[in-house]
């Protein structure tokens, strides 16, 4: 699994359902960077089990994000007209309606690829001269924090059946704009309106004294 943090964001620039009714040609990763962070997130299915939790989970705290300057992203391997579908669908039945973040198609999977989060594995065989696959080619549940230039700062993977803590990218969002506003960094459990401490030695010896 490749590590991203402190890397450039890899790019992307492909179909996608905004607002929750607009597919979108062209949507572009683009057009947030050195406007707004980004919270990055993939997930495996659409029409599945725990995907549907996540999906509401970040439309049910998107105004907290977007207090923060931050734009909510998501990606799976399945089509736009899937997405489209998945998101007329009542949440009384299994579906996300009601998301209007946008919701990218990695049709192609090569931005699970390049985001070095997709499971399964394609290979020759050699026995038939065939391509063949092993395990399903669908996205783990990862999540990139992506900061106004383009750099990933933080990167959690999850398996396939393990849902993420929707407060916990918060806290990282929050923590983030707090170094970057303060040049303090955050200690570990740190929330905001904590303490946090200076990189040094008497900083470090302070905050344990205090804590």
């Amino acid at each position: 699994m490749a590590v991203l943090v402190g890397k450039k964001a890899p790019s992307f620039i492909s179909a996608a359902v905004t607002d929750g009714v607009n597919i979108v040609e062209d949507f572009s990763l683009e057009q947030y960077i050195g406007k707004k962070y980004v919270v990055l997130f993939f997930y495996p299915k659409d029409f599945t089990f725990v995907c549907p939790t996540e999906l509401h989970a970040f439309q049910e705290k998107l105004a907290e994000f977007e207090k923060r300057n931050t734009q909510v992203i998501a990606v799976s391997t399945d089509t736009e007209q899937s997405h489209w579908g998945w998101l007329q669908m009542d949440k009384k039945q299994g579906g996300i309606k009601g998301v209007t973040y946008p919701v990218v198609a990695d049709t192609n999977k090569t931005i699970s690829m390049n985001y070095d989060v997709l499971a399964g594995e394609l290979f020759f065989n050699e026995e038939t001269g065939e391509m063949d696959a092993e395990g399903e080619l669908v996205a783990y549940r990862g999540l990139f924090l992506i900061d106004l230039d383009g750099v990933v700062r933080h990167q959690l993977v999850n398996d396939l059946p393990l849902g993420r803590n929707i407060d916990e990218a918060i806290r990282m969002v929050d923590a983030l704009k707090f170094f970057e506003e303060n040049g303090e960094v955050c200690p570990a459990n740190w929330s905001e309106g904590k303490q946090a401490m200076n990189a040094t030695h008497d900083g470090v010896a302070d905050y344990l004294s205090a804590n």
